[in-house]
């Protein structure tokens, strides 16, 4: 058989694959997006469910738990560093500037740099929350009670409209958290774009970054002794029985976390403890034992390699922050 003859086969072999694929992520009716994202990623070869979906209100509730196990560095880290910076950054930011934060969730952090922005002209908050949202201007009101609060509800990772209030007035990004982390390379390039377009040339964005860091205490705070991180993982698979009636028995899946040397990233995974089928909308998923479903990665940094990386989205760095044993980073691009 010729080389021709191999390519051949081996995309029809694809092309059978992709519609085989694309019929198990048929959905009767009005599927919802976490519906239409769960069939898919488990009709494939290699099943995984994107990590958003991990935010419901008890996987909300679970996650800030996680913030204050002691293995669990990152949050604590990073707001120890805008505890002790916050005046610093408050510097960089010009008299009647807007700050925008993407995906703020609860603002707590937020409220360390709004203590010293004096001469801010409003706070822009983008989330996909409602709920957190509102939350977050009631607290911040009562806190700031001369400061405009202008929530705006939305996926802040393609166009977004801003409120006409702030036109004209110079913007600063908040993106804190080390969310960057869980994007794909080419994912956090275009997110990193898509911030330097919504803020304009010559914006200043502050963004958290994980760093590198040993290995066994990587893995430590993605599983926890307490197993608060294990709950929150399979809390996915207690979602979808809960609201998309699917009949997953949580006992026959076990919480993973990995660490991929060569991405340099941790990655979270559901693993099958026996071969089994889980009824999902009407499509029957075959798992065989110690079969994974990818939920997460969590990409960590050097200084060099982001550096590189923002540099892609047309960012240049500025400055970089971090704490005594360089477990966090906080770093200044401009546009």
């Amino acid at each position: 058989m010729n080389l021709d003859d191999d390519y051949t086969l081996e995309a029809a072999a694809d092309a059978r694959d992709a519609e085989a694929e694309a019929s198990l992520c048929d959905i009767h009716g009005e599927p919802s997006e976490f519906a239409t994202a769960l069939v898919c990623g488990l009709s494939k070869s290699n099943k995984a469910i994107p990590c958003r979906f991990f935010y419901d209100a008890e996987g909300s509730s679970l996650f800030e738990q996680i913030t204050s196990l002691p293995e669990y560095y990152p949050t604590r880290t990073e707001t120890s560093i805008l505890r002790a910076h916050a005046t610093h950054l408050a510097r960089l930011v010009p008299p009647g500037a807007v700050l925008i934060e993407f995906g703020s969730g609860s603002s707590t952090k937020t409220e360390l740099l709004l203590a010293e922005m004096d001469d801010l002209h409003a706070y822009v908050p983008i989330d996909i929350s409602p709920a957190a949202l509102d939350d977050a201007r009631t607290r911040i009101a009562q806190r700031f009670p001369h400061l405009r609060v202008t929530p705006v509800v939305g996926d802040f990772s393609g166009p977004i409209a801003l409120p006409a209030a702030i036109a004209g007035h110079p913007r600063v990004g908040f993106f804190p958290g080390s969310t960057i982390g869980n994007l794909a390379e080419s994912d956090a390039v275009a997110l990193l774009a898509s911030m330097r377009a919504i803020l304009g040339k010559g914006a200043i964005l502050i963004i958290g970054a994980d760093l590198k860091k040993d290995v066994r205490r990587l893995i430590a705070a993605y599983d926890d002794a307490e197993g608060v991180t294990a709950a929150f993982n399979l809390n996915l698979l207690r979602r979808a029985n809960r609201e998309l009636g699917t009949d997953f028995d949580l006992s026959a899946f076990s919480h993973l976390a990995t660490y991929d040397v060569r991405h340099g990233r941790i990655d979270m995974h559901l693993v099958s403890g026996r071969a089994q089928t889980v009824n999902v909308l009407g499509h029957r998923i075959r798992f065989a034992e110690g079969e994974r479903i990818h939920t997460e990665h969590s990409h960590k940094y050097d200084m060099a390699g982001f550096a590189a990386l923002v540099q892609r989205a047309g960012w240049q760095s500025r400055e970089v922050l971090t704490d005594p044993e360089n477990l966090f980073s906080v770093h200044i691009l401009t546009a």
